[in-house]
């Protein structure tokens, strides 16, 4: 699993809302980026999910389609849920997205898995920012097909960058792909060098999980081997 934006702008109605930007992260790997407070750094997530069209630039995602593979977390305007829903309402909502089960008993299980069935009733807006992205990214990762995560400006609801920085390794470890964009924390404040909206050569993204190795590889290199050791004993 891997995306890639390779020199990605995208423009609004009255100008310019990300410069071109290049950025590639791979399953297992974690990426912070930072831009400006504002529609920029959201812009960018949303063209990696195919879900903005550049006006320059392509993004590239290898491992299936962009739509069903990256899933963007808690986008203002766009996938943020409606604070005056209750918990129980948004994650129903939220299981229905991706296709699985969504009535009252679901729901109430999914909750008290994620120990979150005490604020079932509570309006989504009193939600602790904390149990807030940590919910919002369970239920992205656990749609079908999606090995790509962008949380999109955590640090908009909190100052706590460990409680998210956290929470974004335990993905990366599992595997995923996870981008977290940032606009509100100082660059210093940033657990890991981050990627710069505008840029083009970027920090490599912090490797959280093993490479891989593919199953042909491993057999070959068995094989071969074995080989070896046959060819040793016969001599």
């Amino acid at each position: 699993m891997r995306v890639q934006a390779d020199r990605v702008s995208v423009t609004g109605p009255h100008g310019t809302l990300l410069s071109p930007t290049s950025l590639t992260v791979s399953g297992g790997e974690l990426a912070i980026v930072h831009g400006e407070p504002g529609v920029g750094v959201t812009a960018f997530g949303l063209a990696l999910a195919g879900r903005l069209k550049p006006a320059t630039g392509t993004v590239t995602v290898e491992g299936g389609d962009a739509h069903k593979v990256v899933a963007v977390v808690d986008a203002p305007g766009v996938s943020e849920p409606d604070g005056a829903l209750s918990l129980q309402v948004v994650v129903g909502e939220e299981l229905e997205l991706a296709k699985r089960p969504a009535n009252k008993a679901a729901v109430a299980s999914w909750l008290a898995e994620h120990d979150a069935a005490a604020f079932a009733t509570t309006r989504f807006e009193n939600i602790e920012a904390v149990t807030r992205t940590r919910l919002l990214t369970a239920l992205a990762a656990g749609r079908k097909d999606v090995g790509v995560l962008v949380l999109d400006t955590p640090d908009r609801h909190t100052s706590d960058v460990d409680s998210w920085a956290r929470l974004a390794r335990e993905y990366a470890e599992r595997g995923l792909a996870v981008i977290v964009l940032t606009a509100t924390t100082p660059v210093s404040a940033l657990p890991e060098k981050p990627a710069l909206c505008g840029a083009l050569e970027q920090p490599d993204p912090v490797r959280c999980a093993p490479v891989e190795t593919p199953a042909e590889t491993t057999l070959e290199a068995t094989v071969a081997d074995e080989t070896e050791k046959t060819s040793g004993d016969q001599e």
